[in-house]
């Protein structure tokens, strides 16, 4: 299989499926685009129809867009990963709670982009971006305590790929956390899969300058 992603410094979207095949060590190739670049659309286009990433190419040349959809389709292929919970109730819960990251949260991506390289403490702090995180940091310490952990059902799986992403905001801008909230977000950010997505975009040289030093 092949996974088309964007630039790993700020490409949350590319970062779940990617940690989700690394983690469980299922094999892909990567194709890498930078993204805001004349071309970039182009290219992304020669195997997404969307014309944005990721998108997960099979075995047999099908296109698999949105993050979502890549780590449903995932689910379905490798039973044997336990992607989701294996109790249906907790499965449910798994869904909505990755579901809920897929479609909201906007005051928290707009303030507060995915930028990995970077260290801004305090800024993109609005009262909409602050009402996201408190929501977030309520939902991780139920699931939490609901699981006993370490991650949100147990296991790292799809609910934890899906917010991946925003412990790497959590790193670069420092919110305010709960304690239980707080030591999550450690558990992953020291994950294998995640420190190598980490490291690759560290070495990343690639600028998008509307994410660089924001007052």
């Amino acid at each position: 299989m092949k996974l088309v992603i964007g630039d790993k410094n700020y490409s949350s979207w590319s970062m779940r499926p990617w940690v989700l095949l690394t983690h469980f060590g299922i094999p892909f190739d990567e194709i890498p685009v930078e993204l805001g670049e004349a071309d970039s659309t182009a290219r992304i286009l020669e195997h997404s129809p969307t014309g944005k990433v990721p998108c997960l190419i099979d075995d047999h040349g099908l296109a698999i867009w949105d993050s979502l959809a890549i780590a449903e389709t995932l689910a379905e292929r490798y039973p044997q990963h336990l992607l989701w919970p294996a109790d249906p109730i907790e499965r449910v819960h798994a869904r909505c709670v990755a579901a809920e990251m897929h479609s909201g949260f906007f005051a928290l991506r707009e303030n507060m982009p995915m930028h990995i390289r970077a260290s801004f403490p305090g800024v993109g702090a609005t009262p909409g971006a602050l009402a996201d995180i408190a929501r977030i940091d309520a939902l991780w310490s139920e699931c939490l305590e609901a699981s006993g952990g370490p991650f949100l059902f147990g296991e790292f799986g799809i609910a934890d790929a899906m917010y991946a992403p925003v412990v790497m905001r959590f790193n670069t801008y420092a919110p305010g956390l709960s304690p239980d909230a707080a030591g999550y977000a450690a558990r992953v950010s020291a994950l294998p899969a995640v420190q190598a997505w980490i490291a690759g975009a560290r070495r990343e040289t690639h600028v998008l300058a509307k994410y660089e030093p924001r007052q």
